[in-house]
């Protein structure tokens, strides 16, 4: 084996195991999902519903007359405090819709859709969230709903990492396959099952 092979194997195997032991979790996550979000059906639970409900007190009431009676703003201020502390619900800079009668936030989660909104003249407060189960956690996760600019950049550093294990691992069958035969046919048949499906069986 002369020395410009041999560096690249050890480049080759070392950028395949880091790229394997990165992505390892993440691969069987979407894996898994797939296999739910394919046969859902198989997969469902019934949601569970849980409340909560506050009234603002008369100085904080009186402040919502200062906030705007239409359109969508983030909201800030004493009041974000407010529910954190009595409700436990984080709420500062999420998203808002103002109407004269009733200010609304969308507080959806990967697995849940949750809602609050606040009374403009009596200051009641209502909160529901309805949870549809683990695996739709983890479906959303697969889907990226509702979960977060983090989330979104570690399934791009996570794709990074799937396709420098593919290539890499390429890179290795191309090394050894001159001394396996039947590693090119398994691979060709890998690369064209997808395309000839796509082609000729989805219309």
């Amino acid at each position: 084996m002369n020395a410009t092979r041999a560096f690249w194997l050890r480049q080759l195997h070392t950028w395949h195991w880091i790229s394997a032991a990165l992505s390892l979790s993440g691969i069987l996550l979407f894996a898994a999902t797939g296999l739910t979000l394919q046969h859902a059906g198989l997969f469902t639970s019934p949601p569970t519903t849980s409340e909560r409900q506050g009234q603002l007190p008369p100085a904080l009431q009186a402040q919502l007359t200062d906030l705007p009676t239409d359109g969508e703003a983030p909201l800030t201020g004493e009041l974000p405090r407010w529910v954190r502390q009595q409700l436990a619900l984080d709420i500062a800079h999420r998203l808002a819709e103002f109407s004269p009668d009733e200010i609304y936030l969308r507080l959806a989660t990967p697995g849940a859709d949750a809602s609050l909104s606040i009374d403009r003249h009596s200051g009641d407060i209502h909160y529901q969230q309805t949870h549809r189960g683990a695996i739709a956690y983890l479906n959303d996760l697969h889907k990226g709903r509702n979960a977060g600019s983090v989330w979104f950049w570690f399934v791009d550093a996570l794709a990074i990492a799937c396709i420098v294990f593919s290539l890499t691992g390429l890179a290795l069958l191309w090394l050894h396959g001159k001394g396996r035969p039947s590693t090119w046919p398994i691979t060709g048949l890998g690369l064209l099952m997808p395309v000839l499906i796509a082609l000729l069986l989805i219309h």
